[in-house]
């Protein structure tokens, strides 16, 4: 029994990494505009920096302000590499390799600074990585030499001709993108089943009981501290061709909390949650910011909410609900599940129509009253179109509470068939 149950999760595994692999391959066949071949390309490097990060975060428990710091140096580094031993006239291999060079890199600065950095835990240590984040970010600005002042430095990556790849066209830049995007998600996962990546979690969980067994605890965190800087280079180095320009922005704080952010939004708990909160990322910052000038506010109330009713992130909402489907229970919820979703469909249309109502107000009223809302004309200079608007958000909120109680107590008794189930299967295997 135990090998039969070996194998098929062998089986699965190399199910899930194919369909990983052939996801990426094909890509770029269903979204194949320029828009999409571009959004690609970020998401690709927002997953390894966002699992580069969750090695701190979710693996070892470590709250860093800073990450930005070494995929930041690690672009700046390959951007240097391009233009400094190409002369202008890149070759198609070096290109292949400065991702690498951007991860060398960010294997370096965290070999220099995460010494330092993690001979603290905790509070302690999220604060040392804040600090360390806004020196590098204010050196940023004090040698032009290397960040290139306020324009930041760019080079230009396209090669001559290797069996017709020159870099230019985006759709080759992708391509090299899902290959390191690829290689490096099933190193940082294999990276996760060695014996470093379980005393890791060790060191999460219980620092005094690692230390009591013999292993240094800080040993562990500097050691997951570099292996996490050098994959934040890696995606450093792809960023850097990718925009071919590397500003100060790349080390500041806002993209060291963007990591953060999207990396609880997607589910630090769990080795998949950053690659949604990675997609989430791009999409926030790619697609949502052009819809509305609001966007920070409507993603800092989605993180509020999350921090208070799902704690694990998206991947654990998911993976509560794979394990009621694998007892026969989810089909029971889907229900509840459209109600709860029409409800606070209705609830966000009025909230959302109250807030835009509101910015437009303050930051475009010079341009008229009207302002264009998912295809409706809204006034906020007319009382009734306020009214309305607020009827709806109250009336939403009240039939989503209304229905979110219900679905808590439905959800309850579920909880308690599966959790009866279980204790039966352990009484059988014993």
């Amino acid at each position: 029994m135990t090998n039969f149950r070996a194998s098929t999760l062998q089986r699965a595994r190399w199910i899930i990494w194919s369909v990983f692999a052939l996801t990426l391959l094909l890509a770029p066949l269903v979204f194949s505009g320029n828009l999409g071949i571009t959004i690609l390309c970020q998401i690709g490097i927002a997953i390894i920096a966002c699992l580069s990060y969750n090695i701190l975060l979710g693996q070892g428990g470590m709250l860093s302000f800073g990450h930005a710091v070494y995929s930041g140096l690690g672009a700046f580094v390959a951007m240097h590499a391009l233009n400094a031993f190409t002369g202008g006239k890149p070759s198609a291999l070096l290109v292949m390799l400065l991702p690498l060079v951007g991860g060398l890199a960010g294997l370096f600065f965290a070999v220099l600074l995460g010494y330092v950095t993690t001979k603290k835990s905790g509070t302690t240590f999220a604060m040392i990585t804040l600090g360390i984040g806004e020196l590098v970010f204010a050196m940023s600005l004090m040698v032009p030499e290397f960040f290139g002042g306020e324009g930041g430095i760019s080079g230009n990556r396209m090669t001559e001709p290797l069996l017709g790849i020159t870099f230019g066209p985006q759709r080759q830049v992708y391509y090299l993108i899902a290959v390191y995007t690829f290689l490096s998600v099933v190193t940082m996962y294999a990276f996760t089943r060695t014996p470093l990546g379980r005393m890791l979690n060790a060191v999460r969980d219980n620092p005094e009981r690692v230390e009591f067994v013999g292993y240094n605890a800080q040993r562990i965190r500097y050691m997951a501290f570099i292996v996490a800087g050098f994959f934040a280079g890696i995606s450093g180095g792809l960023a850097a061709l990718n925009f071919e320009i590397v500003t100060a922005e790349v080390v500041g704080a806002a993209r060291s909390g963007s990591y953060l952010l999207f990396t609880f939004l997607g589910g630090a708990t769990f080795f998949f949650g950053p690659i949604i909160g990675a997609v989430l990322m791009v999409l926030a910052f790619v697609l949502f910011s052009e819809l509305t000038k609001a966007w920070l506010l409507y993603l800092g109330l989605i993180f509020m909410f999350m921090v208070m009713y799902a704690p694990g992130g998206i991947a654990s909402l998911i993976m509560m609900n794979v394990r009621v489907a694998a007892y026969g229970r989810l089909r029971g919820l889907l229900p509840q599940y459209l109600l709860l979703a029409v409800t606070a469909l209705i609830a966000l249309l009025g909230l959302s129509a109250l807030t835009e109502m509101v910015y437009h107000r303050q930051l475009d009223g010079a341009t008229g009253a009207t302002l264009n809302f998912l295809g409706m004309a809204l006034d906020d200079g007319n009382a009734t179109h306020w009214l309305s608007a607020l009827a709806v958000a109250v009336l939403g909120v009240g039939l989503f509470e209304w229905v979110r109680r219900g679905f808590a107590q439905r959800w309850h008794v579920v909880q308690e068939y599966v959790e009866q189930q279980e204790l039966k299967k352990r009484e059988h295997a014993v």
